[in-house]
Order: C-alpha cells, then sequence, then structure tokens
C-alpha cells in the first residue's frame, strides 16, 4: 500500500470511527465498567479502614472492641468478595466482547476488501493486507476490552481520592494533584512519539509479510537460480529496519516510564515532607497522613496501570487507524441506486466511444473504441503486448469502469445492471488459472456453488477433465495444493474451463488460456475452448495466431485503438499488421518443426 498517500488521523476521529462497534454490546460494557467500579471500592475503602482502625488505636483505644474489628474485617471480606467475582467478569465476559468487535470488524474489513475494484489490488501489497486483517485487529481486542475499563477505574480513583483526601487536608490535596498536569503533558508528548513509532512498526511489519510472502510463493523460482542467499539478505534488510523501528518505539516507551516514576517519586516526597509540615502544625492527624500514603500509593498505581497501559492504548490506535485506511479506501466500483437483475441474455455487446485510462496513469489505454458484436460471435482480439486486449475485456464485467463512453449488454448500459447479476452472465478463462487450496470438486463447484456431484462431473467431462482426474489417486477428491501446485498447467486449465462450464455464461472471455501451454495440452485445452465457446458471445486474446482463424471477427488493437478488423482471410488479403503479425508466428512454428 502507497504509505505516503496515507493521511494521518487524530485520536478523536479514530475514537468516533470505533465506539459504533460497541452498540451492539452496551449492555455486557455497562456491565463491565460496573465491576470495575466494584473493584475501584475495594481500593478506595481500605485506607478509610485503617484510618478508622488507627485513629481508635491511637486516641480512643478502650472503644476498639473485638467484636468492631471482626466486624470490619467481615466487612472487608464480603468487599473482597465482590471484587473476586467482578473481577472474573471483567477478565472473562470482557475479554470475549473484545474478540467480538474484533470478529466484527475483520468481517467488515474482508467484506469491504471483496468491494475493491483491481484498481485498488493492482496498488496494494497482500502481505499489507494480511497484517491489517490478523495482527493489528489482535491488537485492537485488549484495546477494546481495556480502554473503557482502565480509563474508567482511573477516573473513578482519581475523583473519589481528590474528595476524600480534600476532607482531612485541602492543601496537602492540592499539592498533590496539582503535579498531575505536568505528568500528563509529559504523557502526551511521549505519546505522540511512541504512535508515530508504532505505525511505522506496523506498516514495516506489514512489509515484512510481503516480503515473506512474495519468496515463499516464488520459491521454485528461486531454487532454480539458486538465489537463496538474496533472498535471506533481503529478509535479513527487512527485518533489521524492523528491528530498528521497535528499538525507537522501545525507547520512547522507555523514557515514557521513567518519567513517570520521577513523578511517582516526587509525590511521595511531597506527601511525607508537606503531610510531616502539617502534622507538625496539627494541620492533619498521624492517621489521616496514614490515610494520605495509601491513597497516593492507589492512586499511583491506578496511573502506572495506564502508563502500562499506554503501550498497549497505542498499538490498539494504530491498529483501528489501520483498519480505518483500508475502510476508507473507495469502493470505485458499485450498484447505482437504480440498478437492475439480468434476466434473459442474448449476449449482444456494444462498446460505444469507449475510452479508458488507470487511476495512477495520465495516458490513455483505450481511446474512443467503438464495437458491436452480435450474440453469439466470437471475437478475437491480437495486437502487440500493451495494446489495451485484456483491459478492453476486463472492462465488459466492470473488473475496471470506463473513463469514457459505454458499454452495453443487449442494449442496456452495464453501469444500469447489478454487479453480481453482470457478473454472473459472464465466464472468464484466464492464462494464469488460480485453484483455491482444496480439492478438484471443491474447485469446479466454485463456478456454481450447491451444484451436485454430477453436474460437476459432467462440466468435467466437457472440458476434457474428467479421465486425468478418475486416474488419480483420490479422483475429484484430490487435494491440489496450494494454488494447484500438485497439477500441471494443463490439467489446472482445464479444470478451470470445467468451472466455466459449470457456471455456464452466455458471455466468455479467453484471455490467452493456451499461450503457456504446451503443443499437446494446448491441444486438448483448445478443444475443450472451441465446445466451451459454441453458442455463447466469446471474447478469445489470442497469443498464437492459428487458434483464431475460425474467429468470426479479429480486431487488431494497438496503443492506437483498432488498427484492423475482419475475418482471417480478410485480414490476410489486406497485408496489414495482422499479415505482418501471422507470416512471422507461422515462420516461428516452421523454424521450431
Amino acid at each position: 500500500m502507497n504509505q505516503n498517500k496515507t493521511k494521518k488521523t487524530g485520536n478523536i476521529s479514530l475514537m468516533k470511527r470505533f465506539l459504533p462497534y460497541f452498540k451492539k454490546y452496551w449492555v455486557v460494557l455497562a456491565l463491565d465498567l460496573l465491576c470495575a467500579a466494584l473493584t475501584t471500592l475495594c481500593e478506595l475503602v481500605f485506607p478509610l479502614i485503617v484510618r478508622f482502625i488507627t485513629d481508635k488505636g491511637m486516641n480512643d483505644l478502650q472503644s476498639l472492641t473485638v467484636q468492631m474489628v471482626i466486624s470490619v474485617g467481615g466487612f472487608y471480606l464480603i468487599l473482597r468478595i465482590i471484587d473476586t467475582l467482578a473481577n472474573y467478569f471483567m477478565a472473562y465476559t470482557g475479554h470475549i466482547m473484545g474478540a467480538k468487535i474484533e470478529t466484527d470488524m475483520r468481517r467488515d474489513l474482508f467484506s469491504h476488501l471483496q468491494k475493491l475494484s483491481y484498481s485498488y489490488y493492482d496498488n496494494t501489497k497482500i502481505g499489507q493486507i494480511m497484517a491489517r486483517v490478523t495482527s493489528d485487529l489482535f491488537d485492537v481486542t485488549e484495546f477494546a476490552h481495556h480502554c473503557p475499563e482502565e480509563f474508567f477505574i482511573a477516573a473513578i480513583k482519581i475523583v473519589a481520592a481528590f474528595v476524600i483526601l480534600g476532607q482531612f487536608n485541602l492543601w496537602l490535596t492540592i499539592i498533590i494533584f496539582a503535579m498531575l498536569p505536568f505528568m500528563l503533558i509529559f504523557a502526551m508528548l511521549f505519546n505522540k512519539k511512541m504512535r508515530r513509532a508504532f505505525k511505522k512498526q506496523r506498516d514495516q511489519l506489514g512489509e515484512l509479510n510481503a516480503q515473506v510472502e512474495d519468496s515463499l510463493l516464488g520459491v521454485r523460482v528461486v531454487k532454480s537460480f539458486a538465489n537463496e542467499e538474496i533472498e535471506e539478505e533481503k529478509f535479513r534488510q527487512g527485518n533489521d529496519g524492523f528491528l530498528g523501528i521497535k528499538k525507537t518505539a522501545y525507547r520512547y516507551m522507555a523514557g515514557f516510564q521513567s518519567s513517570t516514576r520521577i513523578f511517582d517519586g516526587v509525590m511521595y516526597i511531597a506527601v511525607v515532607v508537606a503531610g510531616a509540615l502539617f502534622m507538625i502544625y496539627r494541620q492533619i492527624t498521624a492517621a489521616d497522613l496514614m490515610a494520605y500514603l495509601l491513597y497516593v500509593t492507589t492512586l499511583l498505581t491506578s496511573i502506572r496501570r495506564i502508563v502500562e497501559f499506554t503501550e498497549q492504548f497505542q498499538r490498539g490506535m494504530t491498529g483501528i487507524e489501520r483498519f480505518s485506511e483500508i475502510m476508507d479506501a473507495p469502493i470505485e466500483i458499485k450498484d447505482s441506486p437504480d440498478a437492475v437483475e439480468l434476466t434473459q441474455v442474448k449476449g449482444e455487446i456494444r462498446f460505444d466511444e469507449v475510452s479508458f485510462r488507470y487511476s495512477d496513469d495520465h495516458s490513455e489505454v483505450l481511446s474512443k473504441i467503438n464495437l458491436h458484436v452480435k450474440s453469439g460471435e466470437n471475437i478475437a482480439l491480437v495486437g502487440p503486448s500493451g495494446g489495451g486486449k485484456t483491459t478492453l475485456c476486463s472492462l465488459i464485467p466492470r473488473f475496471y469502469e470506463v473513463t469514457a463512453g459505454r458499454i452495453l449488454l443487449d442494449g442496456q448500459d452495464i453501469r444500469g445492471i447489478k454487479l453480481h447479476s453482470l457478473r454472473s452472465k459472464i465466464g472468464v478463462v484466464q492464462q494464469e488459472v488460480y485453484l483455491f487450496s482444496g480439492s478438484i470438486y471443491d474447485n469446479i463447484e466454485y463456478g456454481k456453488p450447491g451444484a451436485s456431484r454430477q453436474e460437476i462431473i459432467e462440466a468435467a467431462k466437457q472440458a476434457g477433465a474428467h479421465e486425468f482426474i478418475m486416474q488419480l489417486c483420490d479422483g475429484y477428491d484430490t487435494y491440489v495444493g496450494e494454488r494447484g501446485v500438485k497439477l500441471s498447467g494443463g490439467q489446472k486449465q482445464r479444470i478451470s474451463i470445467a468451472r466455466v462450464f459449470l457456471k455456464n455464461p452466455p458471455v466468455l472471455i479467453l484471455d490467452e488460456a493456451t499461450s503457456a501451454l504446451d503443443n499437446e495440452s494446448e491441444r486438448i485445452v483448445q478443444k475443450s475452448l472451441e465446445k466451451l465457446a459454441k453458442g455463447r458471445t466469446t471474447f478469445t486474446i489470442a497469443h498464437r495466431l492459428t487458434t483464431i482463424r475460425n474467429a468470426n471477427t479479429i480486431l487488431v488493437l494497438t496503443e492506437n485503438g483498432i488498427a484492423e478488423q475482419g475475418s482471417h482471410q480478410q485480414l490476410m488479403d489486406k497485408r496489414g499488421i495482422y499479415y505482418s503479425l501471422y507470416s512471422m508466428y507461422s515462420d516461428r512454428i516452421d523454424q521450431n518443426k
């Protein structure tokens, strides 16, 4: 992902983005905060109990009876039992709430990723996306649970401590609390630095994931060129870079914690020195000073917990920020409000003054293309690389949106058709076949989820795949490996063709479907493709020109648009660009023989 285009988002904006996820769990959150208040009650009551017993022991020992001590102890024991139950609820149910929020965010994130166009993935590393879907949102779980809890507890302790201590000695209370703003200023300074460092850390982790993914998916190329050391060096540089960023983050975190410890010491010294002076002038009793020390300890313990939580807080905010960056990526291609479902599709396609350029490129790939394809016609596209053949075909299912002009399907602008309905009527067979990790059966069924086994077998037979599938050890249940690594190129291509046979679309796009195959595999696959194209409106992007001689119309597409158009014989008689391309290809075949 292009990090340079990422805008920095403030904590308030991120929290506004995050808070709606609490809405459906507001009851659990309310109970969690209630339990947080109950656990805080125990800590606030204990100094008062100590003060009460100390005061009685020093000033009125005779009134301090065994029954009173046992009653006070029993009361505090009950509070501790309540504290234990409340803490259990917070630790268990609170964490589950955080996990559910993480699940909801991951669901929304994945759903949004499914809606993003090809353009987004053209400019985004999959490793970066994976980091945001997994590790980033894991940090949000702890954040979602602890953030409201920790700040709520700290707020109760600070307010309650100020009210209670103010009744003992207002001036000593003001002296202690006057230090908190300075501690807050230091915290904010270090927080900004930690936030930036954690953001860089997450970005670098995404880059590291992308690098590992790239290296492992290309492991066969790495080994074939004996470049393991190069890959190790690339990984070492990325890994060391990640370590350097973590060092910076931990330096800021250490400075933050150290400054807080200094303020801890200053506050203790202030209580002891100022408290002793007030005792000398009889402005405070020994029992009150004892309570002061306990409350300051409670207060500082709470502040230390906030300090310890700060790292988690910043990680959580970074996770929310990176989540928001993807969620804010615009859905460029979506259904219009009045989009309709397709019913009977004949397959007539018209390009009307169609132009296209990629969002990050100023030069047009296609310019004012006009083309009329009748239902059931077979259109072949040939021409030099970069002429826009694949791009033109990608505009039909709206993988990209036209920059100008319009594309009509059976006389209707495709932008007025629901995306799912449009794409369900178009089948695509690509040069680079993608098979999902699973069985052959699962991969064919992908063309029509829920299809019967008989339908899947029939589709495989039509694609010329049934015979080789039955020769495999587990037949249709054979595991194909990641990206179909256990199958040959021809086998994978026939499975992809079977997938389209099962889908049975009226419009077909064949994107150099045989260019990467050997001659024998090409012959088998070409037969399957001819059978598949029969009766369908077909666009064939051809690399091997002998495979498109029988096309109804051949388009020669160059950087200047459609340079030539006609049947094979018409274009050969014209002796133009197509004639040169075909002659060059024929000569190459003769030489290979």
